[in-house]
């Protein structure tokens, strides 16, 4: 069983900066794509940032020169450094794990999520 633990939200001021940890538990950690998504009130969840196994990364237009996602594969945690704050910003952060599967497609698993809030 896979478990996720996000770590880092708090509150920021705008043009502030936040690192989110997403550390996992279990051995398939490193063959695994790990995608941030994010949710604010009355809106529907969005992709933000992902990084698959091979280090390769793709993001949402939104945030594009502003955050940056990585991993640490001897550590099992993906990181997502926040610059450039903006209110619009403010959302739940989630991270999730997509394990491949043996006869294709994947598995989803999601951590608990963290709250990001810009505000001055």
């Amino acid at each position: 069983q896979v478990q996720l633990v996000e770590s880092g939200g708090g509150l920021v001021q705008p043009g502030g900066s936040l690192r989110l940890s997403c550390a996992a538990s279990g051995y398939i950690f490193r063959i695994s794509a790990v995608s941030w998504h994010r949710q604010a009130p009355g809106e529907e969840r969005e992709l933000v940032a992902t990084i698959n196994s091979g280090g390769s990364t793709n993001y949402a237009e939104s945030v594009k020169g502003r955050f940056s996602i990585s991993r640490d594969n001897a550590k099992n945690t993906v990181y997502l450094q926040m610059n450039s704050l903006k209110p619009e910003d403010t959302a739940v952060y989630y991270c999730c794990l997509q394990r491949p599967l043996p006869l294709g497609g994947k598995n989803d698993y999601w951590g608990q999520g963290t709250q990001v809030t810009v505000s001055s």
